[in-house]
This record gives C-alpha cells, structure tokens and sequence, in this order.
C-alpha cells in the first residue's frame, strides 16, 4: 500500500471518478455511500478519512491506501493503538458484478457439499441445490435416500452465522418441506464445520425429543487434503454437564476509580460503570462514551461515542462536556428528537440499563448479583442480566429490544452455561451473590422485551425447548424509556 502522506489528492481523484461507492469491512458487512459522504481531512497527525456507516459519521487515520483496478484498499487506524482495519471501497458499477460472482462461488460451494451428500452414502440421490431466499448466505438441498425417502440438507455457507441463526433458519426450511403433500423432507441435515457443529450439538440436545429426532448435525472434515462428513453423536443434556465448564471470566474489583467516580458525578442518575478486566467502561443510559484504564499505575481516560475516542485532560475536557450536554438532551425518555443517533442507538443497552438500577420493575422478587451484567461464562459470553429469586432461585435475564427470530435459542444457550456453572458449584465458589444461597434448581429463563418487540416466531420456537427448561416471557410496555412496566408474563414451562 501507498503511505497515506504520499498524495491524498490522487485518493481524491480516484474517488471523485465514481458518484456511488460500497464500502467493505473486514467482517464481510458493506455500506453504500454516495461520494459526499466521503471525506478526506488533512490533520497535524495525518490525514484523516471519514465516512457515514450505520452509525453515522466516523472519522479514522488514514494509514494507507492503494488502487486495485477500480477498487481502492485503505488501511484505517483502530482505537487504543490496536492493529489498522483493512477496508476496501468498490464503485457501485461494479458492485452488481462483485454480487453475482460472490453468488456464484457460493453457488458452486453449495453443489460441492451436495457431492459430498450424495458420496456420504449408498443410494442418495440430489434432487436440488440452491442458496436461500435474501441473503443467499446458507446452502439449501434436497436429497432422497432409497431407504429413508427425503431428506433437507442446510450449511452455512458464507461463514460466520452462529448456532442458533442456523438452527432458527434450517428449521423454519425444513418445515415447509416437510409440510408438502407429495414427497415431504422427513429430516433435516445440518453440515457446519468443527466449533458451530459442536456449538449445534449442544443446542441441539436443549430440544424437545420429537424435535430434536428429526434433527441430525454433521461436522465437515478435512482429512488428507479431501472433505469428509461426519456426524455429530446425539447427547442428552445430563451428557452436558458432564463437561469441564469454562472458566468464569469476572472483573478483579468492581469499585470506580478516581477518575470513573469524577465522570459519574457530572450524571449520577445515568451514568453507570462497566467493569473488566482491562478497564472500565462508562455508560450514560446504557450508550458507552468514556472508557478508563489504568496504565502504568496512573489513571487514563478516553471519551467519544464512537470507538475512536479522544484521551480525557484539561485540553479536552470541554469537549466531554459538550458530549454530556449532548447526551442530556438526546438520550433521555423525552428528547429533542428522537431521530437522533444517541436516541436511537443501543436501545437493549438502554433497557438493561434501567433494570439494572431497578430489577424490582420486572419482577419484585429477584435480587441482582453484585456484578450486574459484568458476569461472564467465557471470554466472548455476556448473560445480560444475572439475579437470584428471593427463594434462593437463579433467573437469568435475555433482554431485547428488536424482534430477534433466534432469541428463544439464544437464551437457552444462556441458560445451558448458567446450570453447567451451577452444577459444577462454580457460583457458589465464585461467590457471584456473595453469601445468598443459591438452591438446587435449574435456573429460570426470563425473555425480556417490548411486546411489539418480540419476534412473531418467537413462540413457535420457544415451544421446540425441553421441558428442562422453564422459559418466561415478559412484555413490557411500549414507552419503557420513560418507565417500566410489565404488561403481560406468559410461561412456556411443560414440567
């Protein structure tokens, strides 16, 4: 790539040469823009580039860049000096061409797993290969054994879907077919590779029985060079607390420093304090702009609602005082608009915000752990709320604020690590309510949400769970930034 300091002009002269850009990630996810709403700015530091995304305008180092044909490749600084973001923008000429060659090579992956169907056993037929409807992320055929009749057969792919997406979408296919008056799938396959066919497992075995014999999860192997499918044992959940749990990942101490306590001062009725292992992180009404971190034995804090933020000193303090009186005006239950980005921005972090100061609006009998939500069963999990039923039973909180078709699997993967933890005494030990007594119970399922925010499969899948597990479904007002009121409970428990 180009230094960035070489020629900003001539990145300008390229950008200029289309009207319509779709800006790539590193993740795969993409964004249109029109060319003004790309910016390139000189700064002392270096230039800078700027582009709106879905969280609106952002401003990043430029650290390099450089010309592939009509593509351009830019190199992008990340916050706290970690390693620069690879970014490519693509005219949108060219993009309509760039989609169909990616649907073609997911195309020719989907026929290439239906080879490896039909080789996986004697007398299996293809019938049809083809991507899902919209995303055309999963592959979907249609197989027919001699034996066992047909049979559906799901893969994800273009990578990176999570277990319960692929579960929630398989079945959602699997059923029409199997509802079709001639020739109906009687079973679905799922291939995925090692880490989702395990994480598929587990979820697997949280399904009733008459589910979950329908259901047969294979992991894509590669031995020698050539790919082979291997399917996955069923087990049972007493098998899955048969397994070394992971550890818990909690903070050191969970008291504010100086510098947290000064920041909170200036908003006490909103502000709140994420705790971790490297920092602390400040949240006003759930939305994170100030992070604090100790650093070679001093305090240091950086601020900004985007994840590039400013460092915090006297320089800079008016300019956190302005994002406050930003935050005052817009992120509140009446703002000055509601189309505003921190109105609308983050809105489950909001709501679990809110039942963290007062759990009792949702239900007057649950105590919270004293390390709120900060509690982790691993590295990459979050339970969004964790609390204790005043009889010494675990509750475990999924909150949403949009309808989330995998919910209902989502927060049965919650409740899965939560009674893995709890069987194996890591709780108790961890002192996670520290002398409350938890008792020997599984622990309950509350599923969280504004009643139109709840997705319309929600119920279809809620009702596909064991019987093991005693899901709640809470409902709450529509007006919950103003104040929380449950409207309805209904339970899906069959026990």
């Amino acid at each position: 790539m180009v230094a960035a300091q070489a020629s900003t002009q001539d990145l300008e002269s390229m950008l200029d040469a289309h009207a319509e850009w779709l800006m790539i990630g590193e993740n795969g996810r993409s964004f249109p823009l029109n060319r003004r709403e790309i910016e390139i700015e000189r700064a002392e530091r270096g230039p800078l580039f700027g582009a709106v995304g879905e969280n609106g305008f952002r401003l990043r180092g430029l650290v390099a860049f450089e010309l592939d044909g009509e593509q351009i490749g830019l190199s992008l600084s990340a916050p706290f000096g970690g390693e620069p973001e690879a970014v490519r923008l693509v005219p949108r000429v060219s993009a309509a061409a760039l989609a169909a060659n990616v649907e073609l090579a997911r195309l020719e992956r989907a026929n290439e797993l239906a080879s490896l169907v039909e080789r996986s056993a004697a007398g299996v037929k293809i019938i049809r290969v083809a991507l899902n409807a919209g995303s055309g992320r999963f592959a979907e055929i249609i197989a027919e054994s001699r034996e066992n009749g047909r049979f559906a057969v799901y893969a994800d792919i273009a990578g990176g879907g999570t277990a319960e997406a692929i579960l929630a979408s398989s079945i959602l296919w699997f059923e029409r077919l199997r509802a079709r008056a001639k020739k109906p799938a009687r079973e679905l396959h799922i291939i995925a590779e090692k880490r989702p066919a395990a994480n598929l497992q587990k979820l697997h075995a949280l399904l009733k029985a008459p589910v979950r014999s329908s259901i047969r999860i294979f992991e894509l192997n590669r031995l020698g060079g050539a790919e082979a499918l291997r399917p996955r044992a069923e087990i049972t959940t007493s098998r899955l607390w048969r397994e070394k749990p992971r550890k818990l990942n909690l903070p050191d101490e969970v008291e504010a420093g100086e510098t947290a306590r000064k920041i909170i001062g200036l908003a006490p009725e909103a502000i709140d304090v994420m705790h971790s292992r490297h920092g602390k992180t400040l949240r006003f009404n759930g939305l994170a702009f100030a992070r604090v971190r100790v650093m070679a034995g001093s305090e240091l804090a950086w601020f900004g609602v985007e994840p590039e933020k400013r460092p915090l000193n006297d320089q800079t303090r008016p300019e956190l005082d302005r994002l406050l009186d930003g935050l005052k005006t817009y992120r509140t239950s009446d703002p000055a608009s509601k189309r505003h980005e921190f109105y609308r921005h983050s809105p489950e972090s909001w709501l679990e915000s809110i039942l963290r100061r007062n759990i009792k609006w949702l239900d007057a009998n649950l105590i919270l752990a004293p390390i709120y939500n900060q509690f982790r069963t691993a590295a990459a999990d979050k339970i969004d709320l964790l609390a204790l039923r005043r009889d010494g039973r675990l509750v475990v909180i999924e909150i949403k604020a949009a309808p989330d078709r995998e919910t209902p699997f989502q927060a049965a993967d919650y409740w899965r690590k939560i009674e893995h933890l709890r069987r194996r005494g890591e709780l108790r030990r961890a002192r996670v309510f520290g002398d409350l007594e938890i008792i020997d119970k599984p622990p309950l399922l509350y599923a969280v949400a504004p009643a139109l925010s709840f997705h319309r499969d929600f119920e279809y899948f809620a009702r596909m769970l064991t019987p093991e597990i005693e899901l709640w479904r809470f409902e709450l007002h529509e007006n919950w930034r103003k104040q929380i009121k449950v409207i309805a409970r209904r339970n899906y428990f069959e026990g």
